[in-house]
Order: C-alpha cells, then structure tokens, then sequence
C-alpha cells in the first residue's frame, strides 16, 4: 500500500469488521484506535473503535494522520471522507439474517431494546443503503474498494485473505490474517 493512502475497514454493524482489523494488524498494519470500548463477550478479541471517526461529519482534520494506517468505521460514514484523500477500503459483507441476529443477541445482553424495527424492516433498510453505497462509491476516484464476504473468510481464510493482502499491495502476511479466524465465535449462523 502507498504510505499516503489510508485503509479502512468498513460495513454495516456486526458484519465481521473487528475481525478484518484484527487480521490486518497480524497481517503487518499499524490499527487506529484508541481503546475505550474493551472486548467483551460480543467481540472477544476486541472492538477496534476509533471515537472520532463516529464525528467525522463534523471533523475530519484527524484524517492525515491515519496515512499508512488502517482505521474502523460504519459505511454510513464512508459518504463524509474527505476526497482530497485516496483511501483503500474493505467492504465487509454479512448475510443480512446473521448481522440481525448477531446485533440482537448484543443489545439483550446490554440490555438494550432490541425491538425497534422489525428484521423485515432492518433487512430492506440495510439492503437500500448498501445499493445506494455501492452506486456511491462507483463514482468516486478517491476510493479503491475490495468487498470482502465474512461468510466466505470462515469458508476459505487461506483464499480470501491472499486477495486482501494483494489488495494492499501484498506487503501483508496472509498467513498471520488467517490464523486469526476463530469458527468458534461463528454463533449468529444463517438457519
């Protein structure tokens, strides 16, 4: 990967982007975060949050830092990166059933209302904005994007990740990514 480009890992909420972090910095990436969300039984081996990212509408002056680095952020946020930059970004792909099962399963454990949609209505509103997404991200010449399907990374690590490491140029130890995939934290599966 170019130096001045900055990599981000992305996608809707509990589609697999704590995992891609994690494999990126075993594979050799230097992660943002800063550490205040600890992992929890949700995400075992860590969130990998970075706060600012959540204000990037608002302030987006931190971005220059993170040139060479690879930083976490919701795909809502993609659409408010600055285009004076050029960015590499993993799409994370879920199937929609799991990512909804997953995000109720931690909601009751937080003990949060997980009712405020039905998965019906959640599903066509996830669908909608990852068409709109992708139509978006068509057009912009400042982002290189690899979707990356979480299912297909626990079918075949060794696979997948050799493309995420040819992505970013191929300076990453596919090897070290894959051995981070763990099937045992597979638990939100597709009936």
């Amino acid at each position: 990967m170019d130096p001045q480009e900055i990599a981000i890992v992305s996608g809707l909420p509990r589609s697999g982007t704590s995992m891609m972090m994690k494999m990126l910095e075993s594979g050799g990436m230097t992660p943002i975060t800063d550490g205040l969300r600890e992992a929890d039984v949700d995400n075992p081996k860590g969130y990998y949050e970075f706060e600012r990212v959540k204000q990037i509408k608002e302030d987006s002056s931190w971005i220059p830092e993170t040139r060479g680095k690879v930083f976490k952020m919701v795909s809502l946020l993609l659409y408010h990166l600055p285009a004076n930059e050029r960015y590499r970004v993993v799409l994370m792909r879920r199937d929609t059933q799991e990512i909804l099962a997953s995000e109720r399963k931690m909601l009751e454990r937080l003990g949060k209302n997980a009712d405020h949609a039905t998965d019906e209505r959640m599903a066509e509103i996830f669908t909608k904005h990852l068409a709109h997404l992708e139509g978006w991200i068509a057009k912009q010449s400042h982002l290189s994007v690899l979707q990356v399907s979480y299912n297909e990374v626990l079918r075949d690590p060794d696979t997948v990740l050799k493309g995420v490491a040819e992505f970013f140029g191929g300076t990453l130890d596919a090897a070290k990514m894959a051995a981070v995939v763990d099937p045992s934290l597979y638990r939100n599966r597709k009936a």
